[in-house]
């Protein structure tokens, strides 16, 4: 049978298949060719703008000239006839253009002798003094604009033209030369504190209580510095906020700047780095500049580790780009003064590969560690997340915070809108609490795929080997209780037994890692034992105790034979102990795993009829509740486990 792992298959595609861009050879670069030579088809989109603009140009020109040259123009003469018969009402004249308006409304234009005057200049047509006392005459003077602009637009509109031709063509060659000057300038995003609607305070932070205590002091330095500078105490110049992805790095850091009313400046430390040489220190200055110049103010780097990696590990040489970068973070922050108020902070989830120099005092010299939140912190967070959204009268947030252990903060804000999603899909007002369980196993392991149906011969295997893990966690005492079993394909999982513990807790001892592997081992020692044949399906069950059962021999010295030692990864380039040990290791690894098996054996063959019961209750529900399995359990002679028996993290075997 086969059976999608919620991590790697071989049957699913594991890459991401990234799409070329049209205009990019096959290492992303230009294309060659007319492309490359003339820019593209930009060139030629430019040049099709460029002539219908002459084209407009040239019709407006033709405009200006239809309009300043009269079109119904007649003779002297037949204006001299005109007004002796009495047919003209109006002459006017401007300059040597005369304007004619005749009785019956109509308009003509007509030009006299530039030497004479008008009256002059009919009289020689015969016109006596009396039939032009019929006629209104009106002189006007031609303004020194018009008189300029019409003698001087047939030479100057050309060469306007030929200058924006030149201008608009070199336009984006001028601009690829300005930007390359440009890339010295930090891209750094910029919140403005009078901005409600990006503004952040610690009202919005739920949990994280010992970080928020710690970052207080930042808000009450930047809002009020001198008691401190009286004291001769210097406040921290770089803070660096250490935690697992999602668990609100950034949203502190954004709420210290919202407490304080100062200016935000966010970078990534991805955003330093150039093909160029020199731009990330480039833009290392110009960020700097600019917060001092906006001080107070506060500089985060989001995942600094980008640039802040150790140096000297030969990658790169000496004159590695990054390396420049982190020598100019090193640089400017040395070179603070303590009244210039500008705080630096930073976040990462990977702590351990930072260079030594980044984290000496006075430097980053206060780090803030972030948890994942504990069950009353999870509580507050999904309180927070619920502000905007209407929820009904059953719903229970604590019950909420119970389900969920390990969840970050940006994991329970998606178990939320995955609620909200799902009541508006089914056209209800209301958030209802099943819409939040749904939701829990949605971000754990993805949508159900229903239209993933399995043969009955798979059903019954996949049943089996679900009742499996559940059988053998709830016998052995320090696994995991089981809160759900389910053969209903959900995500890349063709099912799933949901095992969550009761309450938080931040260690785990060795018997809890020997029960949790003889548990996942469970669902192969069912296939195996009943149907002499075992299947791809615990493909990732393999690889989660294989990994388990190496690091308690590797890093946590739980091994009998190898004992308290704790051994590197055996990487290229990175051997920390010889083949002999590596041997050993491996062989201890088997062992641990083999032993779990004989267990997990042992727990079926004497429980054989409740793992009959489990599975077949599956066969015909598909999906078990943790009540209807704690009424098998109890039928079949088993006791379940109470909540104040055991307190370990939660584990989801998929099969």
């Amino acid at each position: 049978m086969l059976a999608v792992s919620p991590k790697k298959s071989k049957n699913l595609p594991t890459d991401r298949q990234v799409k070329k861009s049209p205009t990019s050879g096959p290492k992303g670069g230009p294309r060659s060719g007319w492309k490359g030579l003339f820019g593209g088809p930009s060139f030629f989109g430019n040049l099709t703008t460029t002539v219908l603009i002459f084209l407009i140009l040239m019709s407006v020109y033709s405009l200006i000239s239809s309009f300043v040259q009269p079109t119904n123009e007649v003779p002297l003469s037949v204006v001299a006839a005109d007004v002796a018969e009495g047919k003209i009402e109006t002459i006017k004249v401007n300059g040597d253009l005369l304007d004619l308006v005749y009785v019956d409304g109509a308009t003509k234009t007509s030009r006299k002798d530039p030497s004479a005057g008008l009256p002059e200049t009919l009289a020689t047509y015969g016109v006596t003094p009396e039939e032009l006392a019929k006629v209104s005459i009106t002189i006007q003077g031609k303004s020194g604009f018009q008189f300029w602009f019409l003698t001087l637009a047939p030479l100057l509109l050309p060469l306007l033209f030929i200058g924006f031709i030149f201008w608009f063509l070199t336009r984006q060659v001028k601009g690829a030369g300005m930007q390359a000057f440009s890339f010295g300038q930090s891209k750094a995003r910029v919140i403005d504190p009078a901005d409600s609607s990006q503004r952040v305070t610690f009202a919005d932070v739920a949990g994280a209580r010992e970080a928020k205590e710690e970052l207080l002091e930042i808000v009450d330095f930047l809002k009020s510095p001198k008691k401190f500078l009286d004291i001769g105490a210097r406040i921290p110049k770089g803070i660096i906020l250490m935690g697992a992805p999602g668990t609100g790095k950034t949203l502190l850091a954004r709420a210290v700047a919202g407490e304080a009313g100062v200016p935000f400046f966010s970078i990534s430390g991805s955003e330093f780095v150039e093909m160029f040489v020199g731009v990330g220190a480039s833009r290392v200055r110009d960020l700097f500049q600019l917060a001092k110049k906006a001080a107070p103010a506060i500089i985060f780097v989001d995942e600094i580790d980008a640039v802040g990696r150790v140096r000297g590990t030969g990658v790169g040489g000496g004159n590695d780009e990054r390396e420049q970068t982190l020598n100019q973070i090193l640089v400017e922050m040395d070179g603070f003064e303590p009244t210039e108020k500008v705080v630096v902070m930073a976040a990462t989830n990977r702590p351990d590969v930072l260079d030594p120099a980044l984290l000496r005092p006075g430097r980053f010299d206060r780090r803030v560690t972030i948890d994942l939140p504990d069950r009353r912190d999870r509580e507050e967070i999904l309180q927070v997340h619920a502000r905007k959204k209407p929820l009904g009268p059953d719903v229970v947030l604590a019950v909420i915070a119970e389900r969920t252990p390990g969840f970050s903060g940006a994991e329970l804000y998606s178990l939320m809108n995955e609620g909200a999603i799902l009541a508006a899909r089914e056209n209800r007002k209301e958030v209802t609490q099943y819409d939040l369980i749904r939701s829990i196993e949605k971000v754990m392991l993805g949508p159900e795929r229903k239209s993933h149906l399995l043969s009955k011969r798979e059903k019954e295997l996949t049943a089996y080997h679900e009742a499996g893990h559940a059988l053998v966690s709830s016998i052995l005492e320090h696994a995991d209780p089981v809160h759900k079993i389910s053969v209903i394909s959900r995500g890349r999982a063709a099912g799933y037994t949901l095992k969550l513990p009761f309450e938080d807790r931040k260690m785990q001892s060795r018997k809890q890692f020997l029960d949790d592997i003889a548990a996942t081992l469970g669902g192969y020692v069912a296939e195996e034992m009943l149907f002499d044949d075992v299947t791809t399906g615990p493909s990732n069950d393999l690889m989660v105790i294989t990994a388990i059962a190496r690091e308690m021999v590797t890093r946590y010295g739980m091994s009998e034979k190898l004992g308290p030692i704790a051994f590197g990864d055996r990487q290229l380039g990175n051997e920390p102990y010889s083949e002999h040990v590596a041997a050993e290791i491996d062989a201890e690894v088997s062992r641990i795993i083999e032993e779990a098996k004989v267990r997990a054996a042992k727990v079926i063959s004497s429980h054989r009829g409740a793992l009959d019961a489990i599975a077949k209750e599956l066969i015909e529900k598909e999906t078990v509740e943790r009540a209807d399995f704690e009424k098998i359990l109890i039928a079949n002679g088993i006791t379940p486990k109470k909540k104040d028996e055991i307190a370990v993290e939660p584990v989801v075997v998929n099969f």
